[in-house]
């Protein structure tokens, strides 16, 4: 069984697509691996990223952020899909990556720019979001159709998600 190789960019690999890495190691169920970096890197995970990494249980020993460097040079993964969580990093100038993947951009808002009351919502909210997109990738029959096809419906996957369809 092939293992994909996905990598979740965000400009400060501090909240997005840290979440979105965890949720998809966890439920890519073995056939999935999943990373994250960012353009520009906090350097740290935002402290509400982890309380909801651990209040769901899920691993998060080697999530950290980084940049997205470790995944463009020599000895890195080679990529089969990169999604931007973020609008800034979408808009970016990305590097080559090995093994030309397949690319989406499913936009969120970041939660790490709420204070008060309302973070642990809004981180909430973005959770929800990616665990929903995951989980419409997850549904796609990646094995058997078309690359065409598979890139539409990649791209297609946050309209899906908000309007609660079946990606397959």
């Amino acid at each position: 069984m092939k293992i994909y190789n996905v990598l979740f960019l965000c400009t400060g690999n501090s909240a997005r697509s840290i979440l979105a890495e965890a949720i998809l190691n966890d439920e890519g169920e073995g056939q999935f691996q999943a990373f994250s970096a960012g353009s520009h890197p906090k350097g740290e995970v935002h402290p509400a990223a982890m309380n909801l990494l651990k209040e769901f249980g899920y691993p998060h020993i080697d999530v950290r952020s980084k940049s997205w460097d470790e995944f463009a040079g020599e000895g890195a993964p080679e990529l089969d899909f990169v999604f931007t969580v973020c609008s800034s990093a979408a808009r970016e100038t990305c590097p080559v990556w090995p093994g030309q993947p397949m690319t989406a951009h499913w936009g969120i808002d970041d939660p790490a720019l709420v204070e008060g009351d309302g973070q642990k919502a809004a981180f909430w909210n973005a959770y929800l979001a990616l665990q929903r997109r995951i989980q419409l990738f997850l549904a796609l029959p990646i094995d058997s159709i078309d690359e065409l096809s598979l890139k539409r419906r990649l791209r297609d996957i946050p309209q899906g998600a908000e309007a609660g369809q079946d990606a397959a």
